[in-house]
């Protein structure tokens, strides 16, 4: 029978795709599990006040083709004008071996965070080759792996200048004028709810000030002028000041390094090492400081350490994530970072190596000179003497020269008074100089530029004792992979050492590690997208805002709120944002007292470390024995409150992988004491098409891209965490000091770009696009099928620790390992290691309850995966009971020595198991071999070590 053309059309191809298990092994998986339909399935286990009838995104899906060609009609809206608005982004020139190798390769951009090294070598080198960059290029210590962007880079400056000053009584941090105005904004945010008094001044006048923990610098002023700071800092020093410094890579090439000039701490942006503009972001922010500080550096550091067999092995060091051990005593709420695009930079640097490097910094700055020479040649006058990149020229027809700017669809920096700003980058060109000249200059004029280079090169503009002088990256991983033969292979290399989304599932509980389609990625790297600049005219913007208007009205209607605010560029950025919301909301009411949030004990670690970011003091709420909240203690702990209680940080489905029957009640006595509800977006995975946070009664949620709307881990980083809100709190989300739009309020902003990672929302659009509504609701009920059928296959061998009314789990389960441990002596641990050699990455790790795996499959997962996930598990139970049976001993088995690599089975095997029970428990096919034993972490936490590897024990 022939079909009609309304089947053969096809549109729903892509949700197809998407969902792993098809129609027929969805219902296999019923059966097993004892459920008849979906639908009911679903039914039973969500509490039936909350259901939703059907998505309430109307939305009909469409093919990858459909899609792609809607948002590259919108992308088209975007005018691709030169930008030379500095202000801390320029355009870069993406080496296309690292675009493709790299940025484009799911090798690199599916991977987790490197929570476990042994399967995350490869981007843990990759990370301290960036750790190794920074260390170099600011002459400090020790480096961490990254940080959001350069303004959230200068709160934690802030915020760690306050923890390790020894003047404790003091309240004050001075900012030099000429900071780049984007990250005062963002100071100004921060400070205000840690009680910090800004100070905004000419830095030579921070000496006069006399209650200052800290001060903040920048070595290339906003409007391009270089500082020669070293006097200034020693007197602050001698006087216990904090000193912090904003620079940049590319200037720091070329420059004396910030620690010769006696800084503290040193941060800034890596953007111009490869990564494209995109509107704002993403790009990996730098962090830097001074070894007797270490302790207090917030975000990841990776350290040299070693595997049980003494062998050379990386990991990230302890204060990585020690927002989720010291809740709100930690230093940082940071849990994103950007690890791709730090990875990007680092190998920018090993691409070029020093000698490339220079040779860019040298150019830009010479085409710089020559164009000061050829405006200062004919009449006008430049604000400043010294400088790197940037020039500030005075003129008298300021709106004549933007105009010609226009003409030329040029942008020039133009919020200067009486002047404008122009930053060179690496793509500048010899005729982009003639073009700038006759903009400045009004009129055309007969230009020989090798002339001028041959003149200014007699006059040179940065003293000698600013220039560096010791040689930079000296070490062999800069200085071998020039080829493109061996630059590829070194990548390839380092991807082969780790596990990700290509090879394997990744059951990480809470992290949702779904399908990053390949159309979702593409449109990252259209120029359209990547080459804008952030502050650029809001006009030449129209696609960006577009597309960005689109998604959050999509995400406003998914998540059940009325507004939707883009700038948080991580979770824990989202959750900081909703605070603030709340506390200003208060605040505008005359509330300002209510500063006490409620978070029950099962949250996650970034709920009580934003929370005290926000000025809040953190209450804890009990969970019963079923790890749900206990309603009594909520109620008691919300009246004791009273006046004071500002919210309650909540997570649903909880932390503990369930749909609690209250969620409604928890809402409605929180709002009884005048509090606000803050719904943690974590597990949004669970509820998109099926509930809304707002339907459910909570007023703000932050949302994760980078897990529910398929924004990829990137390794540790990229990530998004836009925040939905109800309409009473819509005044009060962030907005941006530079940019103006009805996208945005008039708050203080809490990151540097007004729309944060901007470039990546492409990805969340083609998602939703391609999905559509109905598509979405389909897809968190196969997550919540996934999760069932694997608990239900898992039960027997394994204890189910938290299960709703009808014995169910929502879209994660968590395995009890704690009865195993006590009767037999295998740990959680080893059950994790063991799991590499099955070729799996672990599940989460004794979290949200120690000594468990919490398992979450998404709804990507075939169904062939979920069996092969389920037969390791399986067997590794079966492995256990060899040891409870005294067939294999305590000391030496399979677990314990886990994970195995190819060099032991070289060796002389003397385990009481066979060389093929080690390392193909599963089979030949598709094996993974890690590189590296089991990590020696009490050796790493007593030997931070945290540059590159000594070139003795360095392996190319």
């Amino acid at each position: 029978m022939t079909q009609p053309l309304s089947q053969l059309e096809n549109p729903d191809a892509f949700v197809r795709r998407h969902i792993g298990p098809d129609t027929e092994q969805q219902q296999q998986m019923l059966h097993q599990i004892g459920a008849s339909e979906l639908s009911k399935l679903i039914a039973s286990i969500v509490p039936e006040d909350i259901q939703l009838s059907s998505s309430p995104l109307t939305l009909p899906s469409c093919t990858e083709h459909q899609a792609l060609a809607e948002l590259k009609t919108i992308a088209a809206k975007n005018r691709r004008y030169k930008s030379w608005i500095g202000m801390g982004y320029s355009a870069v020139h993406t080496p296309p071996v690292i675009l493709r190798n790299l940025l484009e390769n799911p090798g690199w951009y599916t991977a987790y965070t490197p929570y476990q090294p042994e399967v995350s070598q490869g981007r843990l080198e990759a990370l301290l080759n960036f750790q190794q960059v920074t260390l170099e290029l600011t002459g400090m210590e020790v480096a961490s792996a990254s940080l959001l962007d350069e303004a959230t880079a200068a709160a934690e400056a802030m915020a760690m200048a306050k923890r390790v000053s020894k003047r404790q009584n003091a309240n004050t941090f001075f900012v030099a004028d000429d900071l780049h105005p984007q990250t005062l904004d963002v100071l100004k945010t921060r400070a205000e709810r840690f009680g910090f008094e800004i100070v905004v001044d000419k830095a030579e006048r921070a000496i006069e000030h006399q209650n200052l923990f800290g001060v903040c610098l920048q070595y290339c002023g906003t409007q391009g002028q270089l500082h020669d700071y070293r006097s200034l800092i020693a007197t602050l020093t001698q006087q216990g000041v904090i000193i912090s410094m904003a620079a940049e890579f590319m200037a720091l090439v070329l420059l004396q390094s910030p620690g010769e000039m006696g800084a503290d701490i040193v941060f800034g942006s890596s953007q111009r090492f490869g990564v494209p503009m995109g509107y704002g972001g993403p790009h990996a922010a730098f962090f830097a400081t001074k070894e007797v500080f270490k302790r207090a550096m917030p975000g990841r550091i990776i350290g040299v350490s070693r595997d049980v067999q003494g062998n050379t092995a990386l990991r990230m060091a302890m204060q990585t994530r020690e927002q989720h051990i010291r809740r709100e005593k930690a230093n940082s709420n940071i849990c994103t970072s950007q690890v791709l695009l730090a990875n990007m930079a680092g190998m920018y640097a090993v691409w070029h190596g020093p000698k490339g490097l220079k040779r860019i910094a040298q150019r830009i700055h010479r085409y710089t000179q020559i164009l000061a020479k050829i405006i200062q040649d004919n009449g006008l006058k430049l604000r400043h003497q010294l400088w790197f990149d940037t020039l500030t020229v005075d003129v008298a027809d300021k709106a004549e020269v933007l105009k010609r700017a226009e003409q030329h669809q040029c942008n020039l920096r133009s919020d200067l008074h009486h002047a404008v700003g122009i930053t060179l980058d690496e793509t500048t060109q010899r005729e982009d100089i003639i073009v700038l000249a006759q903009i400045l200059l009004g009129r055309a004029i007969d230009l020989d530029i090798d002339q001028y280079d041959h003149t200014v090169t007699q006059h040179p503009i940065i003293p000698d004792d600013l220039l560096r002088q010791q040689a930079i990256l000296t070490h062999p991983v800069f200085n071998q992979y020039h080829s493109e033969t061996e630059m590829l292979r070194y990548l390839h290399k380092l991807e082969r050492k780790d596990l990700a989304l290509n090879q394997a599932m990744i059951p990480l509980g809470s992290c949702t590690m779904k399908l990053n389609a390949v159309a979702e990625m593409l449109p990252i790297t259209w120029p359209e997208f990547a080459e804008l600049h952030p502050f650029c005219p809001t006009e030449q913007a129209a696609g960006y805002l577009e597309m960005i208007e689109q998604l959050s009205h999509w995400l406003v209607v998914l998540t059940g709120y009325d507004a939707l605010c883009m700038q948080p560029n991580s979770g824990a950025q989202g959750e900081y944002a909703g605070l603030l919301a709340i506390r200003r909301y208060h605040e505008s009411r005359h509330q300002g007292q209510r500063n006490i949030c409620l978070i029950p004990a099962s949250a996650h670690g970034t709920n009580p470390a934003s929370a005290q970011m926000a000025g809040m003091e953190v209450i804890v709420v009990a969970c019963d024995k079923q790890g749900n909240i206990d309603l009594l203690d909520l109620r008691t702990k919300a009246s004791q409150a009273g006046e004071h209680l500002s919210c309650i940080m909540v997570t649903y489905p909880s932390t503990h992988g369930v749909y609690e029957e209250t969620i409604r009640e928890v809402c409605d006595v929180v709002h009884h004491y005048g509090g606000q509800v803050y719904l943690d977006g974590a597990n949004m995975n669970a509820q998109v098409g099926i509930t809304t946070p707002g339907h459910i009664g909570a007023d703000v949620s932050h949302l994760n891209l980078h897990k529910t709307f398929c924004i990829p881990h990137g390794g540790g980083g990229p990530g998004m965490g836009p925040i939905g809100v109800k309409a009473h709190l819509a005044p009060f989300v962030p907005g941006h000091s530079i940019i103006q739009s009805s996208l945005l309020t008039e708050q203080g902003a809490v990151s540097a770009a007004p729309f944060g990672s901007a470039s990546i929302l492409p990805i969340s659009w083609m998602y939703i696009r391609m999905m559509g509504g109905e598509g979405l609701k389909q897809a968190s009920s196969v997550a919540i099928l996934n999760a069932n059928y694997i608990a239900t296959r898992l039960k027997s061998a394994y204890e189910i620790l938290y299960t709703g009314p009808t014995g169910r789990v929502a879209h994660e389960c968590i395995l009890d390992i704690r009865p195993l441990k006590e009767r037999v002596g295998i740990s959680e641990m080893d059950i994790a290691k063991r799991l590499i050699d099955y070729g799996f990455h672990a599940p989460t790790m004794s979290f949200p309850v120690a000594g468990t795996l919490m398992v979450e499959p998404t709804e990507s997962e075939s169904l062939q995966e979920l069996d092969r996930f389920i037969d390791a598990m399986l067997a590794i139970r079966e492995e256990i009971e060899q040891v409870a049976q005294g067939i294999w001993p305590l000391e030496d088995n399979p677990l314990v020595n886990a994970p195995h690599i190819q060099q032991e089975l070289l060796d002389n095997w003397s385990h009481p198991y066979s060389r093929e029970t080690a390392v193909f428990p599963a089979g030949t096919e598709n094996k993974y071999w890690p590189t590296v034993k089991r990590l020696d972490d009490v050796y790493g936490d007593r030997n931070l070590f945290c540059s590159c590897v000594p070139v003795g024990d360095y392996s190319p």
